[in-house]
């Protein structure tokens, strides 16, 4: 058994108390909604990103209702739901006094409409903490393309500052007039103040000091987990050994998207993995936005456990997709399977058979009558650092100790399938770790 000095463990990176809040969520939902969800055509996004909606008054969902979301979300097990108040259209959800291309510019509830508003008021009537999705890389009705607006000359140089500028106050809106938020997200990053982008964290930091950021070239409060699958790698270790927004432009792409679903085991950085994917995932779609046509591509039960086990069970945290309809509703069988996925979330580890924690290198569960055990869960107090580096689990059959699996990383939860198997005992043992380990939980199920 290794491990090494005190001091060492003493020095380890740990996470700032918004992102301890990001860990505790374990999933979280994002809306998509914007004006093509009316258009009745397939969402194609190359060319959104590039042609205007030319009527904007097609947006008219006349039976909106953002509580029916909120309990979607929260029935599959969200503790949190982020909303895009503004995508690549440039369209945006809110009553903005910067952008004029807003729901003041509709007919829809006589122009006076705030979905933003309504949207964090469900949030907090049931428990589910409210986040704000920015789009400012693409904006099809201003000509922006990854931040940068068209043409030449001093025109393009001029346009280029009003824009960023721009950007600013569209945020310093949405920071300063909900409340507290728990994330601002900004797709595809808000890039670099010193270059194309906007100075967005200054403004995120004052209006929302507890709220995670992510991200731009100067801060990023959890990484992105290298795919779109809803997975991340195994191992998958919270720190990095760079602040993570910089870290592209120095390795070879593979190699960082690699990175970016295992992180690094000896990282100074405290930059955890978030996996995403759309609910509309199955048959080949791959659908954040309502469309036409969709609705036998949710994705199954079965496909959604096994991105849980290996998401939220290697140490990430999930956000799933969510798309409303344009009626304003969230799609019944969306709805059904969201529930579906809450149950059997519950189901498999609401309620286990035996559960302790300790310092202790080794930590033993007793069961009576020898129960099928197909599970357990280990999780580290994560204040002190991601200590353990190699751990076994063992399980006593016929009185004769066996071992049922081994890993590496744990962090705030690993959920490790052993089974079924059936023991009287099951026995955890930290082969190697920096500093005594720090275990708040050993269960089975």
């Amino acid at each position: 058994m290794l491990c090494v000095t005190a001091g060492y463990a003493q020095s380890l990176p740990v996470p700032a108390p918004h992102q301890l809040k990001w860990h505790e969520a374990e999933m979280g939902a994002v809306f998509h909604y914007d004006l093509h969800v009316f258009d009745g055509v397939r969402y194609g996004q190359g060319n959104n990103r590039i042609q205007p909606i030319e009527d904007y008054n097609i947006f008219s969902p006349d039976s909106l209702d953002t509580d029916q979301w909120i309990r979607a979300a929260k029935s599959a097990g969200c503790k949190f739901a982020v909303l895009t108040a503004t995508h690549e259209t440039g369209f945006g959800l809110w009553q903005s006094d910067v952008n004029p291309y807003c729901l003041k510019a509709v007919k829809w509830r006589d122009g006076k409409g705030d979905i933003v508003r309504d949207f964090v008021n469900s949030c907090r009537k049931y428990g589910v903490q409210p986040g704000i999705y920015v789009g400012i890389r693409w904006n099809s009705l201003l000509g922006i393309h990854n931040f940068q607006v068209a043409g030449g000359g001093e025109f393009a140089a001029n346009r280029q500052q009003w824009y960023k500028r721009y950007c600013e106050k569209m945020v310093e809106e949405l920071c300063s007039r909900y409340g507290d938020l728990f994330l601002i997200w900004f797709d595809g990053g808000a890039d670099d103040p010193k270059g194309l982008g906007p100075d967005v964290e200054p403004i995120v930091t004052k209006y929302q000091p507890e709220c995670l950021f992510y991200h731009n070239v100067e801060r990023a409060d959890f990484r992105w987990g290298g795919s779109e699958s809803g997975t991340v790698g195994y191992p998958c270790w919270s720190t990095f050994a760079t602040p993570f927004s910089h870290s592209k432009d120095t390795e070879d792409a593979q190699a960082y998207i690699e990175r970016l679903k295992h992180g690094d085991v000896t990282g100074a950085y405290w930059v955890p993995a978030m996996a995403d994917t759309p609910l509309r995932g199955a048959n080949g779609r791959h659908e954040w936005f309502w469309e036409p046509d969709d609705e036998n591509n949710i994705c199954s039960l079965e496909t959604l456990m096994d991105m849980y086990e290996k998401s939220v069970g290697r140490n990430a945290t999930l956000i799933v997709g969510l798309t409303p309809d344009p009626s304003g509703l969230l799609p019944a069988g969306d709805c059904k399977r969201l529930e579906e996925w809450g149950q059997e979330i519950d189901r498999r580890w609401g309620n286990p058979l035996a559960q302790t924690s300790g310092t202790a290198r080794q930590l033993t569960l007793s069961v009576k009558n020898n129960p099928e055990v197909t599970y357990c869960i280990l999780q580290e107090d994560i204040t002190k650092g991601e200590r353990i580096r190699h751990y076994e689990i063992e399980a006593k059959v016929d009185g004769r100790w066996i071992q049922v699996t081994k890993g590496e990383s744990v962090g705030h939860k690993r959920i490790e399938k052993i089974g079924p198997v059936k023991a009287s005992a099951f026995r955890l043992k930290v082969t190697e770790s920096v500093g005594q380990p720090e275990i708040c939980n050993f269960s089975i199920y």
